[in-house]
């Protein structure tokens, strides 16, 4: 049987190797390795508003990978004085493509940023500075660039419980976190501080946004059960 392809939308940033030192479309190995191991084929998608329907048309199912913060305005509020590197031409490329994926059913995985793209295209919000809220920085590990290490409680009876169990050790790196949940969407996961950790529309066939790292964990489950059900979309579309 043909593995599914799977997209995975990319960072663009300045990057060094070998003799160059270029802005590049890039997203770490982890992803890939991660979708491959679960048995799919990863294909990099980078950040384009137009020939939406073309890259969707090649592709059975969708990782939306982590990365800067969203702008602010595309939720109806004025920047945090923490909100930092925000790149809009990224922001309207994905939340174009996660609509479409969304209206054709195409399975989606949605990785911290990714999760909060989720939230935002079905008319959601953020919360810009969690440690505003929960009065420190679990989420995100000082310094900076290595992940947290927290558990999260699975909401029972949704498609992550099935997947994850009752409870799940998660790596995190994250400052923001969901405020109000978009039309059709629930949570699914909490962290002991009472913080909304992951989310998904029980109306679609595979719509999982989770505000951790799972690619940066030991259990690929999310991405089994994101390939498992890009292998039956893929078969229903032949």
């Amino acid at each position: 049987m043909a593995k599914p392809l799977i997209g995975i939308t990319t960072y663009v940033v300045p990057a060094k190797w070998s003799y160059w030192d270029l802005e590049a479309a890039l997203v770490p190995a982890a992803y890939v390795q991660a979708v491959e191991k679960a048995g799919g084929r990863a294909l990099l998608v980078p950040p384009a508003e137009d020939a939406v329907e073309e890259t969707l048309d090649g592709l059975d199912g969708l990782v939306f990978s982590g990365g800067s913060d969203l702008d602010p305005e595309l939720y109806g509020q004025e920047a945090h004085q923490e909100t930092f590197g925000t790149v809009r031409a990224r922001d309207d490329a994905e939340l174009a493509l996660l609509k479409g994926a969304l209206e054709r059913d195409m399975p989606v995985l949605a990785i911290c940023r990714g999760s909060q793209v989720l939230n935002v295209a079905r008319g959601g919000d953020l919360v810009q500075h969690l440690p505003d809220v929960v009065g420190d920085e679990k989420h995100k590990h000082d310094p900076p660039g290595v992940f947290a290490d927290h558990d999260v409680d699975l909401v029972a009876g949704t498609r992550l419980q099935s997947l994850l169990g009752d409870r799940a050790p998660v790596k995190s790196h994250h400052h923001q976190g969901f405020g109000k949940l978009g039309e059709g969407l629930r949570e699914s996961a909490r962290a002991e501080d009472g913080t909304i950790e992951a989310l998904e529309d029980p109306s679609r066939r595979f719509a999982v946004g989770v505000l951790w790292h799972p690619e940066a964990g030991e259990d690929f489950a999310l991405f089994q059960g994101l390939v498992d059900e890009a292998r039956w979309y893929a078969e229903e579309r032949r």
